[in-house]
């Protein structure tokens, strides 16, 4: 039976392969992450417009946007997987750099979703900004002074 044809939930006597578990477990994620992308964009919106939040980190939220649709790039989008990875890190320190300027009781007015799925979010803006280099935080957090 494929995943495609399971109407019913597992029951105990089935086995499931590591790799099927691993596919269910990743197409969980996605799902997840495809739920809160909307009140993620309405709560980066929202701050962009509130004027309590740092005009350089808005701005920084803007300049990294325009990097991810300027054809120059640092590492070619042509090259694959690792040509998309400097735009996805840049954003996500740029996100995470706009929430942690705006202080958490800002944030907390504008968010829309369940707590624990801001905190979701926090932690995975945390994880991808530790893979940015240290030079390129430096250079990026000297913008946003």
């Amino acid at each position: 039976m494929t995943d495609e044809t399971r109407t019913h939930p597992l029951t105990p006597d089935e086995v499931i392969s590591p790799q099927q578990a691993a596919t269910q477990r990743m197409a969980g994620l996605v799902r997840d992450l495809a739920m809160m992308l909307p009140n993620l964009v309405k709560l980066l919106g929202r701050l962009v417009k509130d004027g309590r939040v740092p005009r350089r980190s808005k701005l920084l939220i803007g300049a990294v946007l325009v990097y991810m649709a300027s054809p120059v790039d640092l590492i070619p989008d042509a090259i694959p997987v690792v040509g998309l990875a400097d735009d996805v890190l840049l954003a996500a320190y740029a996100v995470n750099h706009l929430l942690s300027t705006s202080g958490e009781q800002v944030v907390s007015e504008h968010w829309d979703g369940p707590d624990d799925i801001l905190e979701l979010i926090q932690n995975i803006l945390d994880t991808t900004s530790n893979m940015i280099p240290q030079p390129l935080k430096r250079w990026v957090d000297r913008l946003a002074r």
